[in-house]
């Protein structure tokens, strides 16, 4: 092996300087150092996606500002609603209000507008299901919303009995507090037209509001009585 062979031949490690290694490797002797990897910039945290509740909440917010009076779709929507501070007062609400609830008829609707422009109030939601005769699923969908708010006089106690007003006698009419002169007179107009719910019994009666509240969840209407309701006759 010839001296110039022998100066190529590489050296073995730990016997050259640094100085001496970084010649030898820029002569091409030594195998160029491998340059240290960059160290991976630190990963920003994934960003959490939007709880679905929440994405809901806004779009439903943003409907509503688009349009106030935007009708409710389902028992979701108007959990959103309330969760948004939106609220229905039961004996204050107007049409456009009753008509956002999903499942609202609109004879029922009716029937509450008419009762409430008689003085009626309701005290809870027991006696908004016995009124419109609602299932207990369809209640718990309206619940979110409702307020209850009574203006005046405390709401009158009720009890579930219910006595059918187009069927009843003078002695039942008499039970529900009514005076002999609106007995008759009840008898004589389900005789002309059966009634067909306590708003229709109120405008017709002229009855005042704190005698047709004590009624609800207590009366119902039938078809009509059996036959005319005749005076007794003279005692023999």
């Amino acid at each position: 092996m010839d001296r110039q062979d022998a100066f190529r031949q590489p050296p073995q490690r730990h016997w050259l300087d640094p100085l001496a290694r970084r010649v030898l490797r820029a002569a091409g002797v030594l195998p160029a150092q491998p340059r240290p990897a960059a160290p991976s910039p630190p990963r920003r945290p994934a960003l959490a996606d939007p709880a679905p509740d929440r994405v809901e909440q806004e779009l439903l917010a943003m409907k509503l500002r688009q349009n106030p009076q935007q009708p409710f779709r389902d028992a979701s929507e108007l959990t959103l609603a309330a969760s948004l501070g939106w609220r229905l007062d039961v004996n204050r609400a107007g049409a456009n209000d009753w008509e956002r609830l999903p499942g609202l008829t609109d004879k029922q609707r009716d029937l509450l507008l008419r009762l409430q422009a008689g003085g009626v109030q309701l005290s809870g939601p027991e006696d908004l299901q016995r009124l419109l005769e609602v299932s207990d699923e369809q209640l718990r969908t309206w619940l979110p919303v409702l307020e209850f708010r009574w203006y005046g006089a405390p709401a009158p106690a009720g009890t579930p009995d219910r006595l059918d007003l187009n069927r009843a006698t003078a002695v039942q009419l008499q039970a529900l507090g009514l005076a002999p002169e609106r007995i008759q007179r009840l008898q004589r107009e389900r005789l002309r037209q059966p009634f067909q719910d306590l708003a229709d019994l109120q405008q017709r009666l002229q009855l005042p509001a704190t005698l047709v509240e004590q009624w609800i969840g207590r009366v119902c209407f039938g078809n009509g009585p059996v036959g005319p309701v005749l005076p007794p006759g003279p005692k023999r």
